[in-house]
């Protein structure tokens, strides 16, 4: 084996090696999902070269000053101050979603009037008008970390693949029998995942547009999909209250995880592929066992539906949002809740984690979304100027971007 070269990844953080192995050139990662400013960065580059031999003793010094750049880094986050930036009159109905290109450069909407449309960020400037489907645009994704595939999937039935730089539709994936509501690129962008209210997950190849796999068990719609990082597994959430594991190979279901008593309402994977958290209409969260899809903690507390749940990039906290009007951080190790974030004169419908994990940033159908502080539960800024309810929130990759969009119409760009 040769190595070529070493990538810094800063969210989670993290060293990719580019290596060379029998003529073919591969990829590999070396996690530091618990690297602070703090950590000893001798001891740890010490570490590493005794779990990876192609570190050698000549590339030593190498490592070292991609360690201290990520401290650097990690000891820069979250002191970020969001101001309004621009209001975009996206779309004549109501938006559906919205999502980022992996530079934050670029973003896409999708809404009711059948459209999805692809902006520049920093302008506000209307890129591409995506037209073709004969429904509303519910799901919308950027095959990131490339960023030049668009998919959008519809209540007509159909997902489509878009290139993204021009615009132009590559591929109309059909099969499904009712709508599709949720839908995901794996991480290699080879394969698109797509879930339906037929009650199936469907995996389509992106070079071919040909379904490679229908993946049934599920007795009623499924609300999320998501692929793990290494890409070998999806996890589909139903409103049938079950959570599926499937391994992507052979479309063979792995395990089912069987607890909730209500529809689930979201599903994700720890970055290291461990746990899986759910969130349910039940009004807790749960962690699973990837490996045994055993259920080890229930995190509860809310007095209504848990609508959105997610794990920031270190795998470390876990976000839910909830019905009742609140949003609450829980650790991912001891699952105590560490604190609860009281505010909003609505339910909260989104939560998500900053990249650098110390800021939570919520959705509420009161017309504003606010940006926590994770330690103290603090409200540090109040995003205000939507006319309706805000149902989609979210950070650039950088953390110093935030788009909300809203029933109003409009999304709104904050720096």
């Amino acid at each position: 084996m040769k190595l070529n070269r070493f990538l810094i990844r800063y969210y989670p953080p993290g060293i990719i090696l580019e290596y060379e192995t029998r003529g073919q050139q591969r990829i590999k990662s070396i996690d530091l999902l618990h690297l602070t400013p703090e950590t000893n960065p001798d001891e740890l580059l010490e570490e590493i070269r005794q779990s990876e031999r192609l570190i050698t003793e000549s590339r030593a010094e190498q490592v070292k000053q991609l360690i201290l750049r990520l401290q650097q880094k990690l000891g820069q986050q979250d002191h970020h101050r969001f101001c309004f930036c621009k209001e975009l009159k996206a779309h004549i109905l109501p938006l559906t979603n919205v999502a980022f290109d992996k530079s934050g450069s670029r973003f896409i909407t999708g809404s009711y009037d059948r459209t999805c449309r692809v902006w520049d960020t920093a302008s506000g400037t209307e890129l591409h008008k995506l037209e073709g489907h004969k429904n509303v645009v519910y799901a919308v994704s950027f095959n990131n970390p490339y960023g030049d595939k668009i998919a959008t999937g519809s209540f007509d039935k159909t997902c489509k693949l878009w290139c993204a730089e021009t615009g132009k539709c590559f591929h109309t994936f059909r099969g499904h029998m009712a709508e599709i509501v949720c839908l995901a690129f794996n991480p290699h962008s080879t394969l698109v995942a797509t879930g339906s209210m037929d009650a199936t997950a469907k995996l389509w190849d992106v070079e071919s547009g040909k379904e490679v796999a229908t993946l049934t068990g599920h007795t009623a719609e499924i609300l999320s999909v998501y692929f793990n990082t290494v890409g070998n597994q999806l996890v589909t959430g139903s409103f049938d209250h079950t959570v599926a594991i499937w391994d992507v190979a052979t479309g063979r279901r792995i395990h089912t995880l069987i607890g909730h008593i209500k529809e689930i309402s979201n599903v994700q994977f720890n970055w290291d592929c461990s746990l899986i958290v759910t969130g349910s209409m039940d009004k807790t969260c749960k962690l699973w066992e990837t490996v045994s899809g055993k259920c080890v903690a229930t995190l509860g507390g809310h007095k209504e539906e848990v609508l959105d749940v997610c794990f920031d990039l270190s795998g470390q906290h876990v976000a839910t949002a909830s019905a009742d009007g609140t949003a609450r951080v829980f650790s991912a190790t001891t699952h105590e809740c560490l604190v609860t974030l009281e505010g909003h004169d609505g339910e909260v419908s989104k939560v998500c984690f900053s990249p650098q994990g110390g800021r939570v940033l919520t959705a509420s159908s009161d017309k504003t979304a606010r940006l926590w502080d994770v330690q103290t539960g603090v409200c540090l800024h109040v995003l205000e100027g939507h006319t309706d309810e805000i149902f989609s929130c979210i950070f650039n990759y950088e953390g110093n971007t935030i788009i909300t969009g809203s029933k109003d119409n409009t999304c709104r760009i904050w720096y």
